[in-house]
């Protein structure tokens, strides 16, 4: 059986979406303890194989995990999301920073297994959703995190040029509204990793839940969160750097032609003064 993630948007409206889902069909599961906040799980009506129910786990932050859904219901859903997306990113983006991992129902306790998960048989419909949304929440965090890679990878090939441009005594082709324009894009990005996101902490919700936190952090060990989170922000690092070096470069070119005016200004008002003197 596979398991499917995709980040689709900065955020969904997930009220509206549990409304426009159960209109199509699907059914709310809500097993999920008060603690777990900003998540919509849907169970499907046909699962892709026998053995394990499809169900499908919806995260506020504009990720959703598919578990044994078919591809033409998947599809389906993904239509109807669209409705509820907030700042969605290109189709071909999501399609391509998607995550998958196998799974199989097996006897014993549940865990992560040379990249496939494997869920404990025994457990009832509630600790199974329960598993399921640690599994999840690691796979949307490594497919948000991928959206914001290659971001980060687009803002450094617009800006690659000036390195060498700088290097050569060349003029850097940017006005001082775009290189503070490009420092807000930074600054967003840096925001969205290290403050508004899980990235750098466990949640609050496996603080109390032993088994659960494991299965959260080795499947983010596998995924390798940690370490691209690290990569990302000496990237970003640079790139402020380098962006606040044409930020002071184009505020020394500004101060420079004002001082030139006002020694032109200067040199006129001489003139004239001098001109009368003597006329």
């Amino acid at each position: 059986m596979h398991c499917t993630a995709f980040a689709t948007a900065d955020e969904y409206h997930l009220g509206t979406l549990s409304q426009d889902l159960a209109a199509h069909g699907y059914v709310e599961v809500t097993s999920l303890p008060r603690d777990a906040a900003n998540i919509l799980v849907m169970g499907v009506e046909h699962s892709a194989k026998e053995g394990d129910p499809g169900t499908i786990f919806f995260f506020r932050e504009g990720a959703a995990v598919f578990w044994n859904v078919k591809d033409k219901t998947m599809k389906h859903v993904m239509q109807v999301l669209e409705k509820h997306e907030i700042q969605p990113y290109e189709i071909a983006l999501v399609h391509w920073e998607n995550e998958e991992l196998n799974y199989i129902k097996t006897e014993g306790q549940s865990k992560l297994h040379r990249g496939e998960i494997r869920l404990n048989s025994e457990l009832d419909l509630d600790d199974a959703i329960l598993e399921k949304f640690a599994f999840s929440n690691a796979l949307c965090l490594s497919v948000k995190l991928a959206i914001w890679e290659a971001s980060l990878d687009k803002f450094v090939e617009s800006i690659q040029s000036i390195p060498e441009a700088l290097k050569a005594g060349k003029k850097v082709k940017l006005s001082h509204e775009e290189v503070m324009q490009k420092m807000g894009e930074l600054f967003a990005l840096r925001h969205r990793i290290n403050l508004s996101s899980d990235f750098l902490i466990t949640p609050d919700f496996y603080w109390d839940r032993e088994n659960l936190e494991q299965l959260y952090d080795k499947t983010c060990q596998f995924l390798s969160i940690a370490r691209r989170v690290k990569v990302m922000n000496e990237k970003l690092q640079h790139c402020m750097e380098l962006t606040d070096l044409m930020r002071s470069h184009l505020t020394e070119k500004r101060a420079l032609r004002l001082e030139w005016m006002i020694v032109i200004l200067i040199t006129i008002e001489v003139m004239f003064e001098l001109g009368r003197v003597f006329f």
